[in-house]
Formats: C-alpha cells, structure tokens, sequence
C-alpha cells in the first residue's frame, strides 16, 4: 500500500484543520491506521488510531476531545479532524499502516508511513 498525506496548512490556535490520507495500492480495508506527529529533534509521537472495519478509535491524552480519526473505506481514505487546536499541536503529521498490529500506537508497529504535511497553529 502506498499512503499520500494532505490537509495540512497554518492555522490560528482555536482553528480547525482535516487531514486525509489516501491509499493507494492492496485493500485498504486489510489495514489498521494511525496518525503520529513529529516536530524536529523529537521523537515520532502516536496521536490517534482506528482499527480496519473502523472501529477501536484511540487517542493520545495531548489530542482526546479535540482530535476525531475517521476513515472511509469505500474512498481508501483516513481522516484526522482536528479542532480547537494549540500551538503546541505544530508539527509534522504522518498516516501510517499496519496490517499485522490491531490497536497499535509505536511507531515501530506501522510498516508503511505516508511522506507527511506540515500544522503550524500559531498564538
């Protein structure tokens, strides 16, 4: 599967951005999906996950009640709504996949990573 990451862009802190990741490639609907977040000289951070029938959200504490992770199957898509958003929510996001790892949040479990897009929420 190939992933392609979109949505991203610059926003004011209270805002609202929604991420897409499109797949491309094998069934989308074999794969568990996650969002991670990086900003530079840290480590990869897990942000939200979903399980492949769509079920089993799960979300870091930093992003729960803000963060919505959705995806639509028939569309090979996986989305990331994002609301009320913080500066400190500036980073790089990623969709990633699995096929192996239900409820997976290292990023280790993830095998194929799509090439990311910029948040910056400023104050």
């Amino acid at each position: 599967v190939q992933l392609q990451a979109s949505g991203g862009g610059s926003v004011q802190a209270g805002g609202s951005l929604r991420l897409s990741c499109a797949a491309s490639g094998r069934p989308f609907r074999s794969y568990h999906m996650g969002w991670f977040r990086q900003v530079p000289g840290k480590e990869r951070e897990f942000a939200a996950r979903i399980s492949r029938d769509g079920g089993g959200a799960y979300y870091a504490d930093s992003v729960k009640g803000r963060f919505t992770i959705s995806r639509d199957n028939a569309k090979n898509t996986v989305y990331l709504q994002m609301n009320s958003l913080k500066p400190e929510d500036t980073a790089v996001y990623y969709c990633a996949a699995t096929s192996t790892v239900n409820r997976a949040t290292k990023p280790h479990e993830y095998h194929t990573w799509g090439q990311g897009t910029q948040v910056t929420v400023s104050s």
